[in-house]
């Protein structure tokens, strides 16, 4: 081969070379990048993690969780602790079945114990009760969820919405701890059973009018506080199974995975995608992906409903007609007469009729369809507590004696199917609107 030959397919090659020395270097940049922006989310999660360290080194078990300017600061900083990973499967005896207390789409739930004096993970039985997420680590969407709980719950503080204690953020698992609530959800309770060890099938007793009155206005409660000027957030996913119980049916607010800052500077909604559960989304956020504090409305209409009826959202076993909750019982709500036919039979003679009216045409407020005729929910707060006042349970001929011990028929029921609680089964088939 002749000198010009070999000078030109060396510098062919020697270019061939160059070119792709170039497009590597290329995507070793958009690798960083790529890595940058992945982790550029957890640079304040990380140093509030670092300081942990050191606080453990002065005994301060405690943190401030990162600075997030956009979400307010209410009734004081909210002190999270890291957890470490072997401490949680410690707490919950290795995540064992037994300690499962529910699993929704973005993982599992397990009972847990921490000390009391120091929020170190104790040995099962002992200290503090807890419940302790497990996030699914396979999809982006469980990761979002986790860093959206700590968004919000790291900040609102209010005795109807539950405490985010801590976290664990090690490797490739994400965690939240909570605090634990006794008697788990509304939707147990309206729907559920529990299985015990050699005991088969245990159904709860069903909730009292009072109870379920009680419940609401908790509920509300929880939602107007958020929506306040302190809150200023949409919660996005109000639905029975996200409203847990304490040992007094005191009701607070769960899983703010799907929660979103409301509308700010002016503007009237919020644009964004679509998500939920169906048949507690608002029919207008579904169509257009406008999203306001009036969709929460609806979603506490559609529970409302679901606490007077005792009866699903979605219920493919029924009927065709009567499959869809809200459908089959707005002709109903617009009757001064047919009303009372949505009622769940199991509470009847514990409720007068004028209160029975009251509580159904706030949910049927509630369910408009056009938004601006939905109330808001300090509103809604208003009207529930005047219906406690005004004969809820005067009306019904109920004494002070026999309110007494329906709270305490309800808790024995309660404590006892948890004593022999393993999982919870529930016949909801409400999917995710994604």
């Amino acid at each position: 081969m002749s000198g010009g030959i070999r000078t030109s397919v060396k510098g062919f090659l020697n270019a061939k070379r160059l070119a792709l020395s170039s497009k590597i270097d290329t995507v070793h940049e958009t690798n960083e990048n790529i890595n940058e922006n992945i982790t550029r989310n957890f640079t304040a999660l990380q140093a509030a993690a670092d300081s942990v360290d050191k606080m453990k080194a002065q005994e301060t078990p405690m943190f401030s969780i990162c600075d997030v300017p956009s979400t307010p600061q209410t009734q004081g900083e909210n002190l999270l602790r890291r957890f470490f990973y072997n401490e949680l499967k410690t707490a919950t005896w290795n995540f064992h079945p037994e300690n499962k207390l529910g699993e929704g789409s973005f993982g599992q739930v397990f009972k847990g114990w921490v000390d009391d004096n120091t929020s170190t993970a104790a040995k099962p039985g002992t200290g503090m009760l807890v419940a302790v997420k497990n996030i699914n680590r396979e999809g982006l969407q469980g990761h979002e969820e986790w860093l959206t709980e700590i968004y919000y719950l790291g900040r609102l503080h209010h005795p109807n919405v539950v405490k985010l204690l801590g976290y664990c953020f090690e490797d490739d698992h994400q965690l939240l701890v909570y605090e634990f609530m006794a008697y788990r959800s509304l939707e147990v309770h309206l729907f559920g059973y529990v299985v015990g060890l050699g005991t088969g099938v245990s159904y709860l007793q069903p909730l009292s009018w009072i109870l379920r009155m009680k419940i609401a206005l908790g509920a509300a409660k929880s939602l107007a506080f958020i929506h306040s000027s302190e809150g200023k957030v949409i919660h996005r996913d109000f639905k029975s199974s996200n409203i847990l119980l304490d040992s007094n049916y005191n009701a607070k607010l769960s899983d703010f995975g799907f929660a979103k800052d409301g509308p700010a500077g002016g503007s009237s909604h919020v644009s964004t995608r679509v998500m939920g559960t169906y048949g507690y989304a608002a029919p207008e956020y579904v169509a257009t992906g406008h999203l306001t504090g009036k969709n929460d409305v609806y979603g506490f209409g559609v529970v409302m409903l679901e606490l007077l009826s005792g009866r699903k959202v979605l219920e493919i076993s029924r009927p065709t007609r009567e499959q869809d909750l809200v459908e089959w019982a707005k002709p109903y709500l617009a009757s001064k007469r047919g009303v009372l036919k949505i009622f769940d039979a199991r509470i009847k003679g514990q409720y007068s009729v004028a209160a029975a009216r009251k509580a159904a045409n706030l949910a049927s407020r509630c369910l408009s369809v056009e938004p601006r005729l939905r109330p808001n929910m300090n509103e809604v707060v208003t009207a529930l507590e005047q219906l406690q006042e005004s004969g809820n349970i005067e009306g019904s001929g109920i004494s002070l004696n026999e309110l007494r011990q329906s709270l305490y028929s309800n808790s024995n029921s309660a404590k006892s199917s948890w004593k022999s609680w393993i999982s919870f089964r529930s016949s909801v088939s409400c999917g995710y609107i994604r």
